[in-house]
């Protein structure tokens, strides 16, 4: 019984947070679907990789928050409105997760999951030969809080976005992966820095701060 009267509590405090959250209020005024879409977005402010006539892939995109921004910043003469930017999109998007997700106009979705290979040809199929600018993910999966089990599947997922990133996209592209901090982290900082010429760690302020959560971008693909 306590139990519950104590999850409930942590159910009401996380609700009320969200509800008075700054990012929730300014998703919701923007037409975004999610809060994330500042934390891509101060990313890009910072480095400046997502631009006009480029394929972009959005990994673990649903609800569609990435793929939104991605969407505006291809419409530069159209996104003057909300999240949901509609109108001449100069460049392609293509968004996979093992959710649904509403459409987003101008945006490929394939719901599956990449550890598949039937997914990953899927994928590749609807690149066309076409290697990615960028890859943007914020692949997470289902906590379980044992921490041993939890930090494999979260470098699981990091690897798979790294193999992906090191065959289909472009020398000079870059990969964005979210990351929580803890006993695979600064491993897959490693990764990283044997994958790519360039590596950067960025926390963006629309990041919760209780959240582990942190961004790795790798940018330039070092030669094998």
């Amino acid at each position: 019984m306590k139990s519950a009267v104590k999850s409930s509590k942590v159910n009401r405090a996380w609700l009320n947070d969200h509800v008075n959250d700054t990012y929730v209020k300014l998703a919701k005024k923007d037409g975004y679907r999610a809060r994330a879409a500042y934390k891509l977005q101060e990313i890009d402010d910072t480095l400046h990789l997502i631009k006009p006539g480029q394929l972009v892939v959005d990994l673990g995109s649903a609800p569609g928050a990435w793929s939104q921004y991605v969407r505006r910043k291809l419409s530069p003469k159209t996104a003057t409105g909300g999240g949901a930017a509609a109108g001449a999109l100069n460049g392609r998007i293509i968004a996979l997760d093992l959710l649904p997700m509403e459409p987003i106009e101008g945006v490929q979705f394939i719901q599956g999951d990449l550890r598949e290979d039937e997914v990953l040809a899927q994928l590749a199929e609807q690149m066309q030969g076409q290697l990615a600018d960028v890859v943007v993910s914020d692949m997470a999966p289902n906590l379980s809080g044992i921490s041993s089990a939890d930090a494999a599947r979260i470098a699981h997922l990091i690897e798979l976005a790294l193999e992906f990133a090191q065959t289909h996209l472009k020398s000079d592209g870059a990969l964005v992966a979210k990351v929580f901090h803890g006993g695979s982290y600064d491993a897959l900082v490693q990764r990283f820095r044997d994958t790519f010429v360039t590596v950067k760690r960025i926390k963006p302020k629309a990041s919760r701060d209780k959240s582990s959560e942190t961004f790795l971008i790798g940018m330039i693909l070092k030669k094998p």
